[in-house]
């Protein structure tokens, strides 16, 4: 995650510097989506809070200390003054004496104390193994955190080129509409000198109004394109940088055999599944020593003064008084319901299902960086048809209102090439754009979708005009 807003901030900040104007290229963008994307962040916490596992099943292997204190005041008394009548023996007078006063809180007894315990473990297996398999456990939560990183460099790749595509259509969509109109005008003056009849305008009226209705669709889908960037960034955009026409559309470099292998060897997702199946493993193994014994040091130092008791007159006990303790504890269980034998199998069933999980893991792997593979080469090829198709459907749409204007052709046949003309423009364009993502979702899935790779993309990016 550093890594990345590290790279990403070097590049623009030396693009801030170059240029005044803040730019709504694709690198700005997913400096901002990796600033502000929610999904992201809650990523970001996952993972630091499942850390927090790991360094606290660490403590348990390192010492734990505490100390305490206390302090108490013991008061005591009757509930009320003890009188004495008291004869004298000369005057044979008597009187009433006050003995001891009734309890009073001024008069107490102050006692405190203050102690420090020391506990380390000394030898305990279930422990350490518990400590080894937080620490896989942390692997793969961390492989799984880059995983997302490249995840949100293809949802704003693919929210972006959305826009693109959206606009692209849009633009389309436009020139399709402005001919229908030219075109409806045109019949209108044929049929008013009584060159066509007037099925013909009903038929170019007919074609307008559903580019129309298009055109309008598209505006809202292109908006709607846009709210998805700024849902992923936090921030509104009216309009960013296009790609350009020089693009390069080329094979996929190297031979599938060479992708599969790098794919194996680079898989955030492989790389996930291994980790926690080692954590399983140490976790089973933590749960094979429960039954074993388990050594402690213990030490403690206490602290503690007492306030002497007063009994006519004569202090009894008192003083300050100092304690140690040092120990070893052996502790071996013996026998706890069924519950050690129960964790152990729970464990073993684990281990299993990690190692289910890595072979799903590396089979769906396959699948999909062949399916990547085949799919960019694909669009290769599609591309190129597309280009071939828009020259053909030229041609075609050309044709057609030549022979339209000299009576061999109908309104109908112009109609329908225009239609073709315009479906082969919005193919290409759609072409285009697939091939952009698929190529990235090549890299992601071979596991070396970096930033340099976005960096390398905006390249072909420029402004509007």
């Amino acid at each position: 995650m550093g890594s990345v807003k590290k790279l990403l901030g070097i590049v623009l900040a030396s693009s801030l510097c170059s240029s005044p104007v803040y730019s709504q290229d694709l690198l700005s963008i997913l400096q901002l989506a990796l600033d502000n994307d929610p999904v992201l962040k809650q990523a970001e916490a996952s993972y630091r809070a499942n850390r927090e596992n790991m360094i606290q099943s660490r403590s348990s292997l390192l010492p734990s200390i505490g100390v305490g204190g206390s302090t108490s005041r013991i008061t005591s008394g009757p509930a009320s003054d003890i009188f004495r009548e008291i004869t004298d023996p000369v005057t044979g007078q008597t009187a009433t004496v006050l003995v001891q006063e009734e309890h009073s809180y001024a008069n107490g007894l102050n006692n405190h104390g203050y102690g420090l315990n020391l506990n380390q473990s000394i030898f305990n297996l279930a422990n350490w193994y518990g400590f080894q398999s937080a620490r896989a456990n942390d692997r793969a939560a961390a492989v799984n955190l880059a995983a997302q990183e490249q995840d949100l460099i293809m949802r704003v790749a693919t929210a972006y080129f959305d826009v693109l595509r959206a606009q692209e259509l849009l633009e389309t969509n436009i020139q399709e509409e402005e001919a229908a109109l030219r075109s409806l005008e045109q019949t209108r003056q044929r049929e008013e000198v009584g060159l066509v009849a007037i099925t013909d305008v009903f038929d170019s009226q007919a074609a307008y109004d559903l580019a129309r209705n298009t055109t309008i669709l598209q505006q809202d889908f292109l908006q709607s394109r846009f709210e998805a960037l700024e849902a992923i960034t936090g921030q509104p955009h009216s309009d960013i940088d296009e790609l350009s026409e020089n693009f390069p559309i080329i094979e996929v470099d190297g031979s599938l055999n060479e992708w599969e292998d790098q794919a194996e060897d680079n898989s955030l997702a492989i790389a996930s599944a291994k980790y926690t199946l080692d954590a399983s493993r140490k976790a089973l193994r933590a749960r094979k020593s429960d039954h074993l014994p388990t050594v402690d040091l213990a030490g403690a130092f206490n602290h503690n003064v007492t306030a002497p008791i007063v009994n006519a007159g004569i202090q009894i006990g008192g003083g300050a008084f100092d304690r140690t303790s040092l120990a070893l504890n052996l502790s071996i269980p013996l026998y706890s319901g069924g519950a050690i034998s129960s964790r152990r199998r729970q464990a073993e069933y684990n281990v299993i299902a990690a190692q289910e999980s890595l072979e799903l893991t590396k089979r769906q792997l396959t699948q999909n960086i062949r399916n990547a593979y085949r799919r960019v080469n694909t669009d290769v090829l599609v591309i190129a048809q597309r280009q071939q198709s828009i020259a053909s459907a030229q041609s075609a749409m050309d044709a057609t209102e030549l022979g339209a204007e000299v009576g061999t052709r109908n309104i109908v046949e112009v109609l329908l090439a225009r239609q073709n003309l315009y479906r082969a423009l919005r193919q290409y364009a759609d072409a285009r754009y697939d091939y952009v993502l698929d190529t990235l979702v090549l890299k992601q899935v071979a596991g070396i979708l970096t930033p340099q790779d976005v960096i390398e993309l905006n390249r072909w990016l420029q402004a509007e005009g």
